[in-house]
This record gives structure tokens, C-alpha cells and sequence, in this order.
């Protein structure tokens, strides 16, 4: 059956990010903490976690913009396996410590990065329909963010002393790197999809165009699709909608980097933890995972059942995702110190810390950051189906942006002053996607209304 085809698809796509990903955001996770040990064992490393970190979001955020075009060209394997492949030498970058080659090869992932993204949510899209969008979407979550799970499982144990030795790190770099190939081989051999569906009321689709699933016949070849698919990019994100969506766009990079690179590194930091702090960075990364899968899998996969909520049931779980987060906000600022994110303190929050409480907050944002993450891909996928991928090429583009911004300042203003931007952000980036995705319920509801009446006066005439 073409749907067990579709399905499948997303989940060899789903298994190729997990493995790729596992390499990757466990780096991510304890790449400040590494590099500040590899600083003690050689003053003439200069390498900094924060500047890789910010330069491989700057180079996502420029790139993105170049991604619609090149899959114009390639179509979305391809762009997805050469992402791949960059992540993997970001990841053998490590073996041989160098600040250049670590920087260069932070670059070479961005623009990697922007090709596999976009590249996922138009694979994504393709393997879809308006009825399993936001199912698939869960899905891909659940078994990507699973990623946190072993990669992390991996360093809690072999950071459980309070100096990471250099065997040690050269063994946690090996298996890393090895993984990545591994996720890297299996995403070479996505298949194509049987067809493409239309997921229902895309923008500026016209009916009889959607009620077609077949592709549009590709007339444009070359620098002229490239061209084209960089300026309907550029239309689209002026457009009112998109211009709005960026809003909730910015505060899922804001907080990507805090869970990501700032969060797990202040509990290794912070010295009141105890003398086993350092395997706490892996354990906060299980947690963050474990909160990832679990939002995924009840929101996106059980998303299509919950009729109770309705078809369309984006905004309750976005709000459900804010009070969340806003917990995991306060647990941090009561459990860590402001200065937490820059290097070995021993100073308190506004109580002693807890290990405890420490990993409640990973949970949360987790689960947090799930909420929002699941309901971004759907709307995107259903709204902007004919146009998947610039809407994510610009979704990523707004994420990297405010990630790479945010390594930036991460560097220099202290754990109370990150957390009012993410508080300041989170509002503003849930307010407007409860108004984009209420609005378009709204029309939705509006168009089937206009159509049983038309059906009615039909039926009526004719009797």
C-alpha cells in the first residue's frame, strides 16, 4: 500500500536523524564543558563552545536562504544526505583539536545544516497528507529527539569524575563520530515518495489544483528554479502570516540554545552540585530527552485521535507547552547561580542546589519545547504545503538567527538576564501562533460552512 510506503519513509527518515543527531546534540550538549577541559590540558587551545556553537547558527541562518534554491535543483534526499555528511565532519573535528579546523568545521555544518532541514520538512511533507501531517510530525519527534537518550546515557557515564581525562574524551569523540557516519549511511538510501499528497487548504492553492495529487510537472531547470525558489522565499516571508510565525520561530532558537548548550553546562559549572556535577551534563541531556519523546509522542502521534480537541489543536498545546517552560524557567532561576553559564563556580541560587530539581527542569523544558516544535512542523506542513520548502527553509532561518544571537550573549550576560529574554520571547512567540493557527481553524470552518451551503442550494434547486 502507497501509505505503508509514506509511513515507512518517515521512519527511516526519523531513525537517519536520530543517529545523526544523537552524535550531534550530545556534542552540543557537552561541547563547552570538553573544550574548557581540553583548555587545561593544552593553554594554547583557544577553541570556545559558545563560538562554535554560535558560528554554526549564523552560517544555518545565511544558508537557509540558498537551501529552497538548491533543493530546486537536487530535490530533498539529496540535500538532506549531504546535510548529513557535514554533521559527521563536524563531529571528526573534535579527534584533532584545533581552534581553526573547529571553527571551520562549525561553518561547513550550518550550511549543511540548512540543507538537511529544509530538505526534512519537505521529505516530511511529501510523506503526508492533512490526516497524518500532525501524526508523522510526532513521530519524527519522538524517534529523533530519542537521539538524547543514548549519546547522553554514554557521557553520564564516562564523565564521572570531576576532570575529564583525554582518553576519555577521545573514546566519547570516536563513538560519536562513528554514529554520525552510521545515521549519515542510512539517509543516503531514503526512497522517493509514491507520490505527493495535498494536505487540504494550502495558501494559494485553488481547488481543483488540490483535489490533483500528483506533483506539478517540473518545467524549470537549473539557475532559473534556483533563481525562482529564492524569490518566492523572499515573498513568502513578508508576508503578514510568516512575519508572525517568525515571532514563535525566534523563541524556539532562543531556547534551543539554552537547553541545548546552556542549561546542562551551568549544572556541570556550578560546584554545590557535588563532585559528581560533570555526569550530571549527560544526565540533564537524558532528561531534556525524555521530555522531547514524551511530548511527541502525546502530542504529535496521539494528535490525530484527540478529537476532543478538534482536528486542528495546535494553540492548546502550544499553551499547554508555555506553563510548562514557565515552570522549568523558575526552577532554573531559584536552582542556579547567575553566573552558571561561563566556568566553575561556587556560588548558590536563591536556594542550595539540587541535583533533583536540576533534572525536573530538563524534563520540563524537554517536554516544553516539544509542544512548540510538533505544532510548528504541522501547521507549516498543512498551511503552506505547495510552498513546504521555503515555509521551513524561513522556519529555520529564524531559529538560527536567534540560536546564533543567542551563543553570542550567552558568553557575557548572566543566567537571570537569558532567562527574562526567553520569558519576554516565549510570550510573544505563543501569542502569535495561537492567533495564525486560530485564524486559519477559523477559515477553515468559514470555507466548509460556504461549501455545504452552496451543496444545500443545490440539492434544493434541482429538487
Amino acid at each position: 500500500m502507497e501509505f505503508d510506503k509514506r509511513f515507512s519513509n518517515v521512519i527511516m527518515l526519523s531513525c537517519g536523524f536520530m543517529l545523526v543527531f544523537t552524535a550531534f546534540q550530545t556534542m552540543g550538549n557537552i561541547e563547552k564543558t570538553v573544550l574548557e577541559s581540553i583548555s587545561k590540558d593544552d593553554p594554547s587551545f583557544k577553541g570556545d563552545g559558545y563560538t562554535s556553537l554560535a558560528i554554526i547558527y549564523a552560517a544555518l541562518a545565511i544558508c537557509n536562504w540558498l537551501a529552497p534554491s538548491f533543493l530546486s535543483i537536487s530535490g530533498p534526499r539529496v540535500a538532506i544526505f549531504l546535510g548529513s555528511c557535514c554533521y559527521a565532519i563536524f563531529i571528526a573535528s573534535f579527534l584533532t583539536p584545533s581552534a581553526i579546523f573547529l571553527y571551520t568545521a562549525s561553518a561547513v555544518l550550518g550550511a549543511g545544516g540548512s540543507f538537511l532541514w529544509t530538505g526534512h520538512g519537505q521529505y516530511l511533507t511529501e510523506n503526508s497528507d492533512s490526516e497524518t501531517m500532525s501524526r508523522n510530525a510526532g513521530i519524527f519527534w519522538a524517534i529523533f529527539q530519542s537521539s538524547l537518550f543514548a549519546g547522553n546515557l554514554f557521557v553520564y557515564f564516562m564523565f564521572n569524575e570531576s576532570k575529564i581525562e583525554s582518553s576519555t574524551r577521545q573514546l566519547v569523540f570516536w563513538v560519536l563520530t562513528a554514529l554520525s557516519i552510521l545515521g549519515t549511511s542510512l539517509l543516503g538510501f531514503l526512497r522517493r515518495p509514491p507520490h505527493k499528497l495535498s494536505l487540504g487548504e494550502a495558501e494559494g492553492v485553488s481547488s481543483a489544483d488540490k483535489e490533483l495529487a500528483m506533483p506539478e510537472p517540473q518545467g524549470e531547470k537549473g539557475c532559473s528554479a534556483a533563481w525562482n525558489a529564492f524569490k518566492d522565499a523572499l515573498k513568502l516571508f513578508t508576508t503578514r502570516k510568516m512575519m508572525l510565525l517568525s515571532l514563535t520561530f525566534i523563541y524556539t532558537g532562543l531556547a534551543l540554545t539554552f537547553f541545548s548548550g546552556v542549561y546542562s553546562s551551568s549544572i556541570g559549572f556550578t560546584e554545590a552540585m557535588g563532585e559528581k556535577r560533570k555526569s550530571l551534563v549527560g544526565l540533564s541531556g537524558i532528561c531534556i530527552g525524555v521530555g522531547e519523546v514524551v511530548g511527541g509522542a502525546i502530542f504529535g502521534m496521539l494528535a490525530s485521535r484527540a478529537s476532543i480537541l478538534g482536528r486542528c489543536t495546535g494553540w492548546p498545546v502550544v499553551v499547554i507547552g508555555f506553563f510548562v517552560t514557565l515552570f522549568a524557567y523558575i526552577n532554573v532561576l531559584l536552582n542556579l547561580p547567575d553566573n552558571s553559564p561561563f566556568s566553575e563556580t561556587t556560588d548558590i541560587g536563591f536556594i542550595n542546589p539540587s541535583p533533583v530539581l536540576a533534572m525536573i527542569g530538563s524534563l520540563a523544558l524537554g517536554f516544553g519545547d516539544a509542544c512548540f516544535n510538533t505544532q510548528i512542523y504541522s501547521l507549516l506542513g498543512v498551511i503552506y504545503a505547495n510552498e513546504s520548502a521555503p515555509a521551513f527553509a524561513l522556519f529555520k532561518f529564524c531559529q538560527s538567527v536567534a540560536a546564533a544571537i543567542s551563543f553570542v550573549y550567552s558568553s557575557y550576560v548572566g543566567l537571570h538576564v537569558q532567562l527574562s529574554i526567553l520569558l519576554v520571547s516565549m510570550v510573544l512567540g505563543s501569542a502569535a501562533f495561537c492567533y495564525i493557527e486560530r485564524g486559519h481553524l477559523l477559515r477553515k470552518n468559514s470555507n466548509h460552512v460556504e461549501i455545504d451551503t452552496t451543496l444545500s442550494g443545490s440539492v434544493s434547486a434541482e429538487e
